[in-house]
């Protein structure tokens, strides 16, 4: 059986998710990715450019590993097989993309939007510029992202994080059903 023919087991993942969020609550701590890019910013130098950066990253050492880690587990998840793993969607899903001009690739996201030949177009670059900016503004307006609100503020039982959450299913709905679909359509 090849190792990436099924995911994990919700009876495994979502255990291991109680468990590292319950030892985090109890030290005290608060598990999101976007404050890692703060801490990255600060070893960079930017603490000389902005006040927002000068913190004490090392307090947030713990995250940086974690994000290590996240990474180190894609990279190997790619270079095991994960990448020729063709991931089963609905046929009218399917059908969908295929009206935009995309085929079903294998893998996790279509070539054409993914794939280095994407990032030859003009039109890419800008569009992942007003989509990173984007992404960085929300977050820090909503002060986190959605792991940080979804997984460690929901498990602290925070109103802002279900707000938040709410907010951002609500946003990849209205994206998903309307935006993409007037952006693919040019």
């Amino acid at each position: 059986m090849h190792l990436f023919a099924t995911g994990w087991a919700w009876y495994i993942s979502g255990p291991l998710i109680f468990v590292t969020m319950a030892l985090l609550v109890l030290l005290g701590r608060r598990f999101g990715v976007s404050s890692n890019l703060e801490s990255i910013c600060t070893i960079a130098g930017a603490g000389r450019l902005a006040p927002h950066f000068r913190v004490n990253w090392r307090n947030h050492a713990w995250n940086l590993a974690f994000i290590a880690g996240a990474m180190t587990g894609g990279l190997l998840t790619h270079l095991l097989g994960a990448a020729d793993r063709i991931v089963p969607i609905s046929p009218h899903t399917v059908t969908t993309l295929a009206s935009w001009g995309f085929s079903h690739d294998p893998g996790f996201a279509p070539n054409a939007l993914m794939g280095t030949a994407a990032l030859s177009s003009p039109v890419a670059w800008g569009l992942l510029g007003v989509g990173g900016f984007l992404v960085g503004f929300g977050t820090r307006w909503a002060s986190g992202c959605t792991s940080g609100h979804g997984i460690s503020g929901l498990a602290d039982l925070q109103r802002g994080s279900l707000i938040a959450t709410m907010s951002f299913f609500a946003s990849g709905l209205v994206v998903t059903n309307f935006v993409l679909p007037t952006l693919l359509g040019y």
